[in-house]
């Protein structure tokens, strides 16, 4: 009775390390789109972590905390634009995922090409949103003397969480642009003719997330 308990738990472990080495899709999903979740979730929690730590500081702080409207405002042909810039960033970004929609719906179609260059237009939007950003940091280190430690516009809190929270936003637009990057150009080699486009959709996840926490920074920190 007992050898025969013994094998049965033997053969159980010898299953599950089967089913584990052959890549099992445990939850009914590609392991790479479960773990792309988990890491998300993970994301989630810390982006959530960062804008309640804001809105607590925003909240509490005694100092006058710097007005959107001006602070993010750009002057064009002498007119005082408030947001305009920020405004496209926005555009852009939502227009990106819009196009990796695409891609996607492309790619379970089987149309290498069309995936390859939505994907790569995809990427392109990503750059010009890094690259606008990195235009307003410059603005308001060089133009409004913001730094990290210190604000002449009012509270010194404001320049630490604006670069931390918006710096660790576009850090993940720069990998995703990288990531997208990588991945079309697989798709055009194709290097996933036999494994299936599941990467493009798990590419899509994370593109998209990236866009949905850029709309809660917008609304907190340049509706707010």
């Amino acid at each position: 009775m007992s050898n025969n308990k013994h094998t049965d738990q033997t053969s159980s472990w010898q299953s599950a390390v089967s089913d584990w080495s052959a890549d099992k899709e445990t939850f009914n999903m590609p392991w790479g789109k479960l773990m792309m979740w988990i890491f998300l979730l993970s994301d989630t929690f810390i982006f959530s972590i960062f804008l309640t730590s804001y809105m607590k500081v925003r909240m509490t702080t005694t100092a006058d905390w710097p007005s959107s409207s001006e602070v993010f405002a750009l002057t064009i042909a002498g007119n005082h634009i408030p947001l305009v810039l920020i405004a496209i960033m926005t555009f852009i970004l939502i227009t990106s995922s819009g196009t990796m929609a695409m891609a996607v719906n492309f790619a379970y179609k089987g149309d290498k090409s069309k995936t390859f260059y939505l994907m790569i237009l995809t990427a392109v939007l990503g750059a010009s949103f890094v690259g606008m950003q990195a235009f307003e940091w410059t603005k308001l280190i060089v133009d409004e003397g913001i730094r990290p430690w210190a604000n002449p516009l009012g509270a010194a809190q404001f320049g630490s969480i604006f670069f931390m929270i918006t710096g660790f936003h576009g850090l993940h637009v720069s990998c995703g642009v990288i990531y997208l990057a990588i991945v079309a150009n697989k798709v055009r080699k194709g290097d996933y003719d036999k494994k299936g486009f599941h990467i493009v959709e798990i590419t899509g996840l994370y593109w998209h997330f990236v866009d949905l926490v850029w709309v809660f920074i917008f609304a907190f920190f340049y509706l707010w």
